[in-house]
């Protein structure tokens, strides 16, 4: 992979105050090639169109990370290396811009170990693949939203729910929510996925014009509540 592809602009203005950054889905293993065909990058073609409908300003950056493969692969060739160099071109195309991420699954995995890049202020997590001794120390002083599926059997919601719980006090804000009868590849519900995120990353971006779509008691330290 060329040192330019791990990052595909779907808008680029002329002068971006901020960048969108996201990361789809993928495998545990698999070493082929990940192509834009596959149903993990397509599966996110519905929420680009959401969040660019929904950005605040006109000179927000909205990209894709390209995987070199299709898996996680234990670490031996996962897309943390892809996401880090998709930043680092962002960073090129842009300068050093405020930055969300938003990661589906794998997508979120990767987003998650991303976080501590400096131009990186918050982290949607859309059914994360977290499992239990995944880091969450880098969310210092990021913001954090997850939203999972009630009915997800691929990823666990309760693996981020843990996560969600132990980020309190580290990240500058957390929050969780299951989604009413969701699965993993959020097909049910779907206009309620879409909408919610973009109305998520809007206000990640702007909290001052745009509301937080999520009630108060995702904050709380309780149990996840179901929208």
């Amino acid at each position: 992979m060329s040192a330019t592809s791990a990052l595909v602009p779907l808008r680029l203005p002329a002068r971006p105050r901020a960048a969108v950054l996201v990361l789809p889905g993928g495998r545990a293993h698999g070493l082929r090639p990940s192509r834009p065909w596959h149903l993990a990058v397509l599966r996110m073609r519905p929420f680009h169109r959401a969040i660019a409908a929904a950005l605040p300003h006109e000179d927000v950056l909205l990209a894709q990370v390209r995987y070199r493969v299709r898996g996680w692969n234990d670490g031996r060739a996962d897309p943390v290396p892809d996401t880090l160099e998709a930043l680092r071109r962002l960073g090129e195309l842009a300068g050093p811009v405020p930055t969300v991420l938003v990661g589906h699954s794998m997508g979120g995995r990767a987003a998650l170990r991303a976080v501590g890049h400096p131009q990186v202020r918050a982290l949607l997590a859309l059914a994360p693949w977290w499992p239990p001794d995944e880091p969450w120390q880098p969310l210092a002083g990021r913001r954090l939203v997850v939203l999972h599926g009630e009915r997800d059997r691929i990823t666990a919601p309760a693996d981020s729910a843990g996560l969600v719980c132990r980020a309190r006090g580290t990240a500058d804000r957390s929050a969780m929510a299951l989604v009413r009868g969701g699965d993993h590849a959020m097909v049910r519900r779907h206009r309620f996925w879409h909408e919610t995120a973009a109305a998520v990353v809007a206000h990640f971006l702007d909290p001052g014009t745009r509301p937080d779509p999520l009630p108060p008691e995702c904050y709380d330290a309780g149990p996840a509540p179901v929208l």
